[in-house]
């Protein structure tokens, strides 16, 4: 990518987009702080001040520009950094079961809501992005994978969106039926960080079970986490290969889309294994990387009015929820049989 092609027009209207969606992340991050709104986490609180902004001030074509600058170019480089969250080798050393299990949530959470989604008549791509959101990581996948099936930006909102406030819905859920469950911490842990969507939601959710079960859930969160990758690079070869079959050419090695800055997040997750960047500068670059994500959320929030995200959004909303309690009932399964 050439400078020139990350570096935005600097005329005082895109900046001012850029600054707008910047004062909307630092807002949600400071609300997130508080009782509950940590629950629905930064990502999908910047997105609904996006749209509440837009709803109540609008926005011009020149702050559009500058936040649809922070949604697509400042979005790819805070994926990159948040690599930092991911230590390679913690998930090789929660040991095969629970990366299986991780696997089997992940697989069964992109079938179950994909499938519903078409039974729903949801669009192709909300559909997806709203699969791979409830699978992967929530807005952060949602968003990471948009790029590759060329989503536009409503549909990745409404996508973002619907994910987290699923995610939101299933923490409190959990939270209250945790001495229900019948399971110990380190078994509620893989439970909660294998089929809750956001890690801010498994970090919520765990945290009543202890600090043990908190770390197990994070390690299977991030597990799911780590397989962004080879989903993105998958998804995006089959509908590239759909592609090429319709115009009646062949796929090549050349024509397969690769998501150079999730492969980025690999990179920085490798470099965060060896210990060359200690604890602390990673926890701040993680921070960074998350105030970038969140003026990406907050771009994108303010490109969606309400009117849109209920016509989108409805379908998918339900077609996620049915997902996710298919995906609570498989994930709590899985342990019961497993662990």
């Amino acid at each position: 990518m050439k400078t020139t092609d990350f570096l935005p027009r600097f005329t005082v209207p895109v900046m001012k987009g850029i600054l707008l969606t910047l004062a909307l992340a630092l807002a949600a991050r400071l609300l997130a702080e508080l009782p509950f709104f940590s629950i629905m986490g930064q990502l999908v609180i910047a997105i609904m001040f996006g749209m509440v902004w837009r709803a109540t001030s609008g926005v011009n074509s020149g702050l559009m520009e500058g936040a649809s600058y922070s949604s697509k170019k400042l979005l790819r480089l805070g994926i990159i950094l948040l690599g930092f969250r991911l230590n390679l080798s913690d998930i090789y050393n929660a040991g095969a079961t629970v990366f299986m299990i991780a696997f089997a949530n992940l697989v069964f959470a992109l079938l179950a809501v994909y499938g519903l989604s078409r039974l729903f008549k949801v669009e192709k791509r909300l559909g997806i992005l709203t699969a791979c959101g409830t699978a992967i990581c929530g807005a952060a996948a949602v968003v990471a994978i948009a790029p590759v099936i060329k989503a536009n930006e409503k549909e990745t909102a409404v996508g973002a969106a619907n994910v987290a406030v699923l995610g939101t819905i299933f923490t409190i859920i959990y939270t209250l039926l945790f001495s229900y469950l019948g399971l110990n911490a380190l078994d509620y842990g893989v439970f909660t960080g294998g089929t809750l969507h956001e890690i801010a939601h498994v970090v919520a959710a765990a945290d009543p079970a202890g600090q043990q079960a908190s770390d197990l859930a994070i390690i299977v969160k991030l597990t799911r986490v780590a397989l962004l990758v080879p989903v993105a690079i998958l998804i995006g070869f089959i509908i590239r290969r759909k592609e090429n079959q319709s115009a009646g050419q062949k796929m090549t090695l050349a024509a397969l889309p690769i998501p150079w800055f999730i492969l980025g997040f690999l990179a920085v997750s490798a470099l965060n294994t060896t210990g060359m960047v200690s604890e602390d500068a990673a926890a701040a670059i993680v921070s960074f990387a998350y105030l970038l994500i969140g003026m990406a959320m907050a771009g994108l929030g303010l490109s969606v009015d309400f009117k849109s995200f209920r016509q989108m959004g409805g379908k998918a909303l339900s077609a996620g929820l049915a997902g996710s309690v298919l995906l609570s009932l498989f994930g709590y399964l899985l342990v019961k049989v497993f662990l």
